[in-house]
C-alpha cells in the first residue's frame, strides 16, 4: 500500500453525478455518508463538463483532508493531481495503470476495475486494490457489463491477491454475502446516494460489512 492512509475499502462510495445532481450534492452525501461510517469516497461524474467535476472534487477533498477517508477520482488524472486526491480508479477501456502511476507518483492508491478471469492478466504491480463487478445487475452504470455473481466474485477475489472491492447493485441486503465470498469490502452507489438518509444507510450497509467481516 502506497498512500499515508490506510486503504479501508469496507464501505466505498461511489458518488453518482445523476442522483447527487450538483457538486455541492455530492459533498453533502459524501459528508453524510462518512458520518455513517463511509471509508472511501469515489468522484464520478462522466456526464459532467470538467469544470463541474472540478468543483465537486475540490469540495470533497477540503472535506476529506482531515480525515482517514481515502479521496479517489475516477479516470480523470487531471482532476485528481488539480484537486490533491489521494488516488485514480480506472477501467479496463481507461489509461493503463502504470501510466496513472507515472503522473501521480508513488504515493497515490490506484484502483482498477476486473470483471472476467480474463481481466485478471491486467493486474500489473501499480494496482494497490481491484473493483469486482458489477456482482450483481445495475442499472447505475450503463456500460457495465453482465453481473458476474458471487461465485466470480470469490474467484477473483482469491485468484487477484489484492484487497478488493465487490461492486454494482449492492445494498444492505446482500451486502454481507459479497463479504462471505472474499470481498474486503462493497462499493455502493444508488443505496447510499439515494437513500432519504446517507448517513442511515451508510451506517446499516457498514454494520452488514463489519459483522460479516468479524466471523
Amino acid at each position: 500500500m502506497k498512500s499515508g492512509k490506510k486503504l479501508d475499502l469496507s464501505l466505498y462510495l461511489v458518488l453518482d453525478a445523476n442522483l447527487c445532481k450538483t457538486p455541492e450534492g455530492m459533498a453533502e452525501t459524501a459528508r453524510k455518508a462518512v458520518e455513517g461510517g463511509c471509508t472511501v469516497v469515489q468522484l464520478r461524474a462522466p456526464e459532467w463538463k470538467k469544470k463541474k467535476q472540478l468543483r465537486a472534487a475540490f469540495l470533497l477533498k477540503e472535506l476529506l483532508k482531515d480525515t482517514d477517508v481515502l479521496f479517489i477520482v475516477d479516470d480523470h488524472i487531471d482532476i485528481a493531481l488539480l484537486s490533491g486526491a489521494d488516488g485514480v480508479h480506472v477501467g479496463q477501456e481507461d489509461i493503463d495503470p502504470k501510466y496513472v502511476r507515472q503522473f501521480l507518483g508513488p504515493d497515490a492508491v490506484i484502483g482498477l476495475s476486473v470483471g472476467s478471469i480474463k481481466e485478471l492478466n491486467t493486474i500489473g504491480p501499480d494496482v494497490d486494490y481491484i473493483g469486482i463487478g458489477p456482482v450483481f445487475s445495475t442499472k447505475t452504470k450503463v456500460d457495465a457489463g453482465a453481473a458476474v455473481g458471487l461465485g466470480l466474485l470469490e474467484y477473483i477475489s482469491k485468484e487477484a491477491g489484492l484487497p478488493n472491492v465487490a461492486i454494482g447493485g449492492i445494498n444492505q441486503s446482500n451486502a454481507a454475502d459479497c463479504i462471505r465470498h472474499g470481498a474486503d469490502g462493497v462499493a455502493v452507489v444508488s443505496a447510499i446516494c439515494g437513500a432519504e438518509d446517507p448517513k442511515a444507510a451508510a451506517a446499516a450497509i457498514k454494520k452488514a460489512v463489519n459483522d460479516a467481516l468479524s466471523i
